[in-house]
C-alpha cells in the first residue's frame, strides 16, 4: 500500500493506493495521520479510488482514523472508494457511518460544512 499525504485549508487529505489489508503500511498510515493531529487538524478526507482490496483490519484502520478525527470535533469523509472498498462498506453497514464524496473538492466542502 502507498500513502500520500498533503494538508490544504486545515484539512488532511490522505490518498491511498494498492491493498489496505493491515500490513506494516497501515501503522505507518496511522502513524502519519498522528502526526498530523499535532498540527490541530480536525478534518481528514481520505481518497480510496487506487485501493484494489479492503479486508476487516482495513475497514478497522478507516474506522480508527473516523474516531481520531469526531473524538476531536472533527470529521472523516471518504473519497471516491473503488468498487471493492465500495462493496465492503455497504456490506459491513458502515457506509451508512462514513460520509463518501466524489472527489477531493466535495470532500472539502463536506468538511467545511460540518464546522
Amino acid at each position: 500500500m502507498k500513502t500520500e499525504t498533503a494538508v490544504q485549508d486545515g484539512i488532511l487529505f490522505v490518498r491511498l493506493s494498492g491493498d489496505l489489508i493491515g500490513s506494516p503500511d497501515t501503522q505507518q498510515l496511522l502513524q502519519s495521520v498522528d502526526q498530523h493531529l499535532g498540527d490541530e487538524l480536525r478534518h481528514c478526507a481520505v481518497n480510496l479510488s487506487e485501493v484494489r482490496y479492503i479486508n476487516s483490519t482495513g475497514i478497522g484502520v478507516l474506522v480508527s482514523l473516523l474516531t481520531k478525527f469526531r473524538s476531536r470535533g472533527g470529521e472523516l469523509v471518504l473519497v471516491n472508494p473503488a468498487d471493492h472498498p465500495r462493496k465492503m462498506l455497504a456490506l459491513t453497514k458502515l457506509n451508512a457511518i462514513f460520509s463518501i464524496a466524489d472527489d477531493d473538492s466535495a470532500a472539502a466542502q463536506q468538511l467545511k460544512a460540518s464546522n
